[in-house]
């Protein structure tokens, strides 16, 4: 009989991603709701070290598979590892999140296990023993609630800043357990020749707490150096409208939008964004969302928080000194 919850942890380079304490806490609040308990699996070279501090955010076992040739990630070697633990372990219910790896990662597993997925879910529920999702649908013009029939286990990814991270609680830990599986190097068909990363220095816009994107309204891409110097003021990452990229301002992974990167920091600014439908699915949920543009008529201010109807030019100089004003009094 399938039982207890799994939760799938994202590493890069040994250290342990945001979205897994989202995902964690959530999988901690969802186990207490059925009275059972909650499994981390982690997966990587070495990674041992990192396992019992995942009981501090509510795990009561981490499954360590540690093997060289599963880190870097790769979709072949990961699922056939989680594959074979899943059916071993026989969880009800199995969380993974939304961010670029997990989405890669989570659809080729359910194909896998030949069962059924919520994706980029906001909320958790549990009515009658059986996990209830709530997805956004149509471009985030409408909200689906939905749950499975006859699929174990009942399979989910969250998005990515939405579930709130629990408390740490350093006087628990979690019972670490080496996990079993077997991994033919025929299964492998890809590797990572490379690995280019981001120097920038600047967070990740999936795992951003603050955004400033700026759209087609910013006229070239010498003018992102105001929303720069904004964004490192107040610690936020620079975001990008798809108009924007695709006039080759801004690079591609700095989209925010539908065929981007769906956000949802606590705060975004947009600059002369419109607010096409495909940007506006990529923030809406964000926390709070602050609006400058010419257009009084723009679709963003529909979505807006606040909204500030003027010229960006005039407009983020003058948030921008006073920012610093704040800061140095």
């Amino acid at each position: 009989m399938a039982q207890g919850v799994w939760t799938i942890v994202e590493q890069r380079e040994g250290e342990i991603r945001k979205i897994s304490y989202e995902i964690i806490s959530e999988g901690r609040r969802l186990a207490d709701a059925l009275g059972q308990e909650l499994t981390a699996v982690l997966l990587g070279a070495g990674i041992k070290e990192k396992a019992a501090g995942l009981g501090h955010y509510g795990a009561d076992k981490v499954m360590v598979a540690d093997d060289p040739r599963l880190d870097p990630y790769t979709t072949d070697a990961y699922v056939a590892v989680i594959s074979q633990l899943v059916k071993a372990g026989e969880p009800a219910l199995l969380l993974v999140g939304a961010s670029v790896q997990g989405k890669d990662l989570a659809a080729r597993l359910s194909a896998n296990l030949d069962v059924g997925m919520a994706q980029d879910c906001t909320a958790f529920a549990i009515e009658d023993g059986n996990l209830v999702a709530i997805r956004p649908i149509y471009a985030g013009k409408a909200y689906a609630k939905v749950t499975f029939e006859n699929s174990r286990p009942q399979m989910a990814t969250a998005r990515p800043n939405v579930m709130a991270i629990n408390e740490p609680d350093t006087s628990k830990s979690a019972e670490v357990i080496d996990a079993s599986f077997t991994l033919e190097d025929s299964a492998l068909k890809t590797k990572v020749a490379e690995v280019i990363k981001d120097e920038s220095g600047k967070v990740d816009l999936t795992e951003a707490d603050k955004i400033v994107s700026g759209g087609r309204g910013m006229k070239g891409p010498e003018n992102y150096k105001i929303l720069e110097e904004l964004a490192d003021l107040i610690g936020a990452s620079v975001g990008a409208s798809r108009s924007a990229v695709d006039a080759g301002w801004r690079p591609h992974s700095d989209q925010v939008g539908q065929t981007g990167k769906v956000v949802s920091p606590n705060l975004y600014i947009a600059c002369g964004i419109s607010g096409a439908i495909q940007h506006l699915a990529g923030m809406s949920t964000s926390k709070v969302i602050v609006a400058i543009n010419k257009d009084p008529d723009a679709p963003i201010f529909q979505k807006a928080d606040y909204g500030v109807v003027a010229d960006l030019f005039d407009v983020v100089p003058a948030l921008t000194e006073e920012v610093k004003k704040y800061l140095e009094g």
